[in-house]
């Protein structure tokens, strides 16, 4: 089932991923679709506020993964700068598809072509006009993890 939010800053874009995190578990991957400047980093660090992460969360544009330790490890990755599979393949990028021990959230998913777990939570972030986002939310594969992905977000709704 998809879910959208009007997001009205970033603030409010932080508290949707914050409203998401409880509901993650190790092996959960999401993909962060949308333009420059669409708020992709902005959401990422709403989910790392709400796994328990202190500490900056920035963009790894140029570092491609970061990593943070908390709770649960959040792995971070940006794929803006890779150009194909050759790239992708050098990240190690297909053991993010299946962390063990955390939740990867990659930033630029199209770069990866069709490299796609069996399940993930596709969020597309649209900037509208002004400081006005859409925040839309398309679970993928397993029924079960759609489902708690789902439930944090339509509790309580923030957007």
């Amino acid at each position: 089932m998809r879910v959208e939010f009007l997001s009205r800053s970033a603030d409010e874009t932080r508290a949707i991923g914050r409203q998401l995190a409880p509901a993650l578990r190790v092996g959960d991957v999401l993909f962060l679709h949308g333009d420059l400047g669409a708020g992709k980093t902005t959401f990422a660090q709403g989910i790392a506020a709400g796994l328990g992460i202190v500490g900056p969360v920035q963009s790894p544009t140029f570092t491609l993964v970061n990593e943070y330790d908390g709770p649960v490890r959040l792995y971070h990755l940006d794929l803006y700068r890779l150009s194909g599979a050759d790239d992708i393949a050098g990240l190690g990028y297909e053991e993010y598809l299946e962390p063990s021990d955390g939740i990867t959230v990659v930033e630029w998913p199209e770069r990866a072509g069709s490299m796609l777990p069996e399940t993930y939570l596709l969020v597309t972030l649209v900037a509208g006009a002004g400081i006005r986002h859409r925040l839309i939310f398309d679970p993928v594969g397993d029924d079960e993890a759609a489902s708690r992905w789902n439930r944090a977000l339509t509790s309580d709704c923030k957007g």
